[in-house]
C-alpha cells in the first residue's frame, strides 16, 4: 500500500502529453502508468524491432517517430535509454534545438542526477531525475509493480513537488538523493539487485548438477525467508558454515566447485570473505574460529591473483 502523503492538488502537475525516447523496457511502462493517472502519451521513438514491438504492446496506438518530433509534441519527455547513452542523447537534442523552454524532460537512470541534464537546462527545459528501483521485464506486468516501488528523485528544488507528485502518480513512492550522491546510491542497488540475479542463478546451475530435479522449488522458501531476514535483521541475519567458521566445510565447497563449476569459485570466495568480514565484526564469527577459515579463503586463490582461477578459466 502506498504510504506516501498525498501532495496538495494545487502541486499536482496538469494532465500532460508524454513522450518517450527509448522504448526499452522502462519507458513503456513507466508512460503507460502515467495515462492511468490521466496523462496523454502521444508519441515514442523506437529502433529495434523488439523495441518497436514492445512499444505496440504496452503504449498501442501512440505513434513511433524519431526523438525530435517526440520532443515536439510532448509536454513531458521520458528519456529512457541506457546510462552510457544519455549524456550524448541530452546534448544532441539540446544542440537541435529540439527541447523547448518550459518542457520537463525527465531521465530514468540511476547514475546521474539532475545535471546531466545541463544542456536542455540551458534551453530552457525544466530537468527531473526519477529512478525506478525496480527491475523491468518489458510486458504489462511492469505497470503493475509500480505499485509501492521507490523512486530515487532528483530534481533543482523549485521542481521537487512536481518531481514527486510525478513518481506518486505512477504508483511510486519518491525517495530523494543528492546530486553527489547518485552513483553511491545506484552502485548499492546493483549490488543488491543485479548480483542477486548471478548468485541464484549459479545456485540453481548447481542444483540441477548436484541432481535437484526442481531446483526452483527448493530455493524459492529459502530464499525469501532468506532475504525478510536480511531486510528485518541486517547482519544478525547471517547464517551458515562462514558465520558459523565451519572451515571444513567451506574448504569441501570449495574444492567441489573447483571439480565441478570453477567459474563460480571467485565470487564464492569473495562473498565468503565479505561475509567472515561482517559475521567476525558483529561477534557472530568467534575470532579463533575466524583464523582457519580465512586461511582456507586465502589458499589457492591468492597465487591466482585472488580470483580462484587462473585467467580465462571463468569463460
Amino acid at each position: 500500500m502506498n504510504t506516501t502523503p498525498q501532495p496538495d492538488p494545487r502541486d499536482r502537475p496538469a494532465r500532460l502529453t508524454v513522450g518517450v525516447v527509448g522504448a526499452g523496457r522502462v519507458g513503456p511502462a513507466l508512460a503507460a502508468s502515467l495515462q492511468l493517472a490521466g496523462h496523454r502519451p502521444v508519441a515514442v521513438s523506437a529502433v529495434s524491432d523488439a523495441s518497436r514491438r514492445r512499444a505496440e504492446e504496452m503504449l498501442p496506438d501512440v505513434p513511433v517517430m524519431p526523438p525530435a518530433e517526440v520532443l515536439e509534441r510532448s509536454e513531458l519527455v521520458l528519456l529512457t535509454v541506457p546510462d552510457d547513452a544519455l549524456p550524448e542523447l541530452v546534448a544532441g537534442l539540446a544542440e537541435t534545438g529540439a527541447v523547448r523552454p518550459g518542457q520537463l524532460l525527465a531521465h530514468t537512470s540511476g547514475r546521474y542526477g539532475a545535471k546531466v541534464l545541463d544542456p536542455a537546462l540551458r534551453a530552457g527545459a525544466l530537468p527531473l531525475a526519477l529512478h525506478p528501483a525496480m527491475t523491468f521485464t518489458g510486458t504489462p506486468v511492469d505497470v503493475q509493480r509500480l505499485a509501492g516501488c521507490s523512486f530515487g528523485v532528483t530534481a533543482p528544488e523549485e521542481l521537487r513537488l512536481a518531481a514527486e507528485a510525478l513518481v506518486i502518480e505512477m504508483g511510486g513512492e519518491p525517495e530523494w538523493i543528492a546530486e553527489e550522491n547518485r552513483p553511491l546510491y545506484h552502485a548499492a542497488l546493483a549490488l543488491g539487485a543485479n548480483h542477486l540475479v548471478t548468485l541464484v542463478a549459479q545456485s540453481l546451475e548447481l542444483l540441477r548438477t548436484a541432481g535437484v530435479g526442481a531446483p526452483d522449488r527448493m530455493l524459492g522458501p529459502l530464499l525469501g525467508a532468506a532475504l525478510d531476514n536480511a531486510l528485518r535483521s541486517g547482519d544478525a541475519a547471517l547464517t551458515g558454515p562462514v558465520a558459523r567458521g565451519d572451515a571444513g566445510t567451506v574448504a569441501a565447497h570449495v574444492a567441489e566447485l573447483r571439480e565441478h563449476a570453477p567459474g563460480t569459485v571467485a565470487g564464492y570466495l569473495a562473498m565468503a570473505r565479505a561475509t567472515a568480514d561482517r559475521a567476525l565484526a558483529h561477534g557472530l564469527l568467534k575470532p579463533e574460529l575466524a583464523e582457519p577459515l580465512l586461511g582456507v579463503l586465502a589458499g589457492p586463490s591468492d597465487a591466482a591473483g585472488g580470483t580462484g582461477d587462473t585467467p580465462g578459466d571463468a569463460s
